[in-house]
Formats: structure tokens, sequence, C-alpha cells
């Protein structure tokens, strides 16, 4: 996209329609992702065995760092190249997208080998139990063998919404959540290859994924550049990256670390338990992710409004951003009430894992209205720059405030204080994101050179 068309997009649509053309495709490309990843459990929940579902609820977590280092260079990348095209660089744009490219290669290809280096590690670290054990091995060797392709996937369904295309953003991740989905019962039920068909179509739909954006580059649809003559570490583009993108991967390394920390908690209390925590998570995270996706649309138009300095368009899209965000959240959150017991139904068939996922997921619901206001606030902190209260914010909802909710009431309430630890870190974390963003936004305003991020 060129910079007069970008300009369309950004600049001149109303704020409403500018917000949902660009919201739209990325709420529809994070609702492929939730497909995909309810459809491993769902087929797993397909052959009748409990513990496999608990051992794919075991290695999620796991699998997540890798798209978690994604996030670095995709949600960084995005931050800084679309301040760069409202300031009218091109050039510097080109040369930040390359270096997100080649570090997504270089990083992934480091911790695919960590992770085959030290599995036996990472699976007493997890938790995983006699039953689970190999299963959750099979499970995370094979994917930890696509981990470049995750990382490429996940970085560039950010990256090329920053100048103005999240239909082409949303494909990607179509194409690759499409095929997972496609092949899962193909390789689970009737190659009956179990878990490890739920890894293997894992890693063919990313790398599908990845293949297709790369392809998008290659044949110069795109005004940015994954070239490696474009590569550069120069001119603040490694910094700039890593100064948004490490604060934003924090935050799903914190979920990472956290649903690990839960899992071996709940552990302790049997592998019903296990399958019944990772279900409810699931059911919560459909009004999670839908959320998360509303906020990643949004945040190339505010940035590319900070990079041009148009103070009141930014402030216009943000009042409409919240108030759609929160109508949303309200809607999702009755949604996944009223259909939790159909929903759980679907993946786990023995009474106790079932009742135990009904109960967590009652527990969880209670504040996931807040999920898009959440989100749309840390994305805003990210467009203009604001490293550190992004940084701050990310570390806190998910480790900071969680971690120790989590041991606090649990030793006062046992399992049930323990699932009771997220939705009080959601409440905690909002209020918090909502002041930093508060404190953040004055600043800007006063400072419209945006030296201040």
């Amino acid at each position: 996209m060129n910079e007069k068309t970008a300009a369309d997009v950004f600049v001149n649509t109303p704020v409403p329609k500018a917000v949902l053309k660009n919201a739209l495709p990325a709420m529809a490309a994070m609702l492929m992702v939730l497909v995909y990843n309810l459809a491993d459990t769902f087929f797993i929940g397909r052959t009748h065995s409990d513990i496999l579902v608990a051992a794919v609820s075991l290695a999620t977590p796991v699998f997540l760092i890798f798209m978690a280092f994604g996030t670095v260079f995709g949600i960084g990348g995005t931050s800084v190249i679309s301040r760069a095209l409202g300031r009218g660089e091109p050039e510097y744009a080109k040369k930040v997208c390359s270096f997100c490219m080649w570090s997504c290669v270089a990083v992934g290809v480091v911790l695919s080998a960590v992770f085959l280096l030290f599995m036996d590690g990472i699976l007493r670290l997890i938790g995983a139990s006699s039953d689970t054990w190999e299963p959750a091995k099979t499970y995370l060797v094979i994917v930890s063998c696509g981990g470049p392709f995750v990382l490429v996937s996940n970085c560039y369904s950010n990256v090329i919404r920053a100048e103005g295309q999240p239909g082409r953003a949303m494909m990607g991740q179509v194409l690759g959540n499409l095929l997972n989905i496609v092949l899962d019962p193909i390789m689970i039920l009737t190659l009956d290859w179990g878990i490890a068909g739920a890894a293997v179509a894992t890693v063919i739909g990313n790398a599908a994924g990845a293949v297709y954006y790369i392809l998008y580059f290659l044949r110069g649809q795109s005004g940015l550049s994954i070239r490696p003559r474009d590569f550069s570490i120069k001119n603040g583009i490694c910094s700039g990256v890593l100064a948004i993108g490490v604060p934003a991967s924090l935050g799903s390394l914190m979920m990472s670390l956290s649903q690990i920390i839960v899992n071996a908690r709940m552990a302790g209390y049997g592998d019903m338990a296990l399958a019944g925590i990772g279900v409810a998570m699931k059911v919560t995270m459909i009004a999670c992710m839908i959320c998360t996706g509303f906020g990643q649309g949004v945040q190339p138009l505010l940035g590319f409004c900070v990079g041009a300095r148009l103070w009141e368009r930014f402030k216009k899209t943000m009042r409409f951003s919240l108030l759609f965000a929160l109508c949303l959240g309200a809607a999702m959150t009755a949604l996944c009430y009223l259909l939790r017991r159909q929903m759980v139904g679907v993946f786990l068939t023995q009474p106790d894992a079932f009742d135990y996922a009904v109960h967590f997921t009652d527990i969880l619901l209670t504040t996931s209205f807040l999920f898009g206001v959440f989100f749309v606030l840390i994305n805003a902190l990210q467009a203009v720059g604001a490293a550190s209260p992004a940084l701050i914010t990310n570390l806190s909802r998910q480790g900071l405030i969680y971690i120790p909710a989590m041991f606090i009431l649990e030793a006062a309430f046992g399992v049930t204080g323990l699932v009771w630890a997220q939705p009080a870190a959601d409440l905690l974390s909002t209020a918090l994101v909502g002041a930093l963003y508060m404190r953040t936004s004055r600043v800007m305003m006063r400072d419209d050179t945006n030296k201040a991020f």
C-alpha cells in the first residue's frame, strides 16, 4: 500500500468506519486463531480420552512461548512502522519490516533448539504426570520443530496492518488456521495419530501462514520489504521495535508462565481438575480473543495519528473504540455464559471433568466484560510508543498481580481461590492500565513532538 492510500484509510475515513475497517478483519483473524486453538482440543476430545485433553492443556502454554516471541517483532514492528508512515518515512518502514523478518527466523531457530534440548526439564516444570508425560512430550517435540514458522506467521499478521492492509493480514491467518482445522480430524481420527496428529496439523498450518506472508512481499504487493539488503539495526530500528515489542511479548510470556503455574497447581487436585481448567480457559478465550483482535486492529490507526500528530482524531478514535470495546466485551461474556455448558460438553465426557470446567468457567467470566477496554488501552499505549507504561501493564496482568494472587487465594480458598485469581488480576490490571493511559495521554497532548515516548 502506498502512502496516499494509507492516508485515505487512516486520516480521511470517518472515525467509526476507519476503526471498524481496521478492527473487523483483525477480529475475524483472531476468531480464526480461536477456532484453531479449539480445534486441537475438540478433535482430541473425540478420542474420548480426557487424559489427552489434559496433556494438550499442559502443552499449550509452552507452545504459546513461540507466539510470544513473534509478538516482539509483530507488535513492536507495527508500532514503529505505523508511526514512520505517519511521518512520511516509507524507506525507514521498509528497513523495520526486513529487520522483523530475519529476526523472527533467527530467534525461531534458536528457540526450537532450546526446547528440543531441554524438553524433559520443561515437562517436569509444567507438572506433567506419569499419564500425561508422553502425550505432552510428543506434542511439544513436534510443534517445536516448526518454531520459525510460528514466529513469522504471528509477526506479519500484525505488521501488514501497519500499512493499512487488515484484509491481507487476516487472510494469512485464515489460510493457516483453516488448513489446521481441516487436517485435525484427518490426522487425529482418520489416520489415528492422536495427539501427534494435532501437533503435525499445527506445524503445517503455521507454515502455510508464514509462506503466504512471504509470498505477499516477494510478489511486490506491499510497500514494505523483507529483502535481506534492507535489513538494518541502526537508526533506532532495533531499539524501537524491542522497546515496544518486548513489553508486549512479556505479557504473552507471563500468560504462558502463569498458565504453567496454574496447571502445575491444578495437577495437585487431579487430572480431571486439570482438564477442567484447560477447557474453562478455552471457553473464556472466546471473549478474550475477539476483544484482543479489536484492540490490535485499532493500534495502527492510533499509531498513524501519533506519527502525523493528528491529536483530535486520536482522541475521537479512542472515545469510539472504548465505547465499542465495552459493548463488545459485555456481549461476548453474555454469549459465553449462556452457552458454557454446551461448549464444555463438546470437549469433556467424564462427569468430574465436566463439573470442574463449568464451575471454573463461571468464575473466569465474572470480569471478562472488561477485556475489550483493557486491550484497547494497552494497544493505545503501544501505539504511542509508551514503552514503560506498556511494560508495567503487561507484567502486571499475568505476572505481578496474577501470580501472587494465585498463591494467596489458593491458600485461603483452595482450588476455587486458585481460579478466582484471574478475575482479581483482570479487575486490578484494567484499573492500572486506565490510570497509566490517562497519565500518558496528558503528557502526549502537551508535547506533540512525541519525544516523551
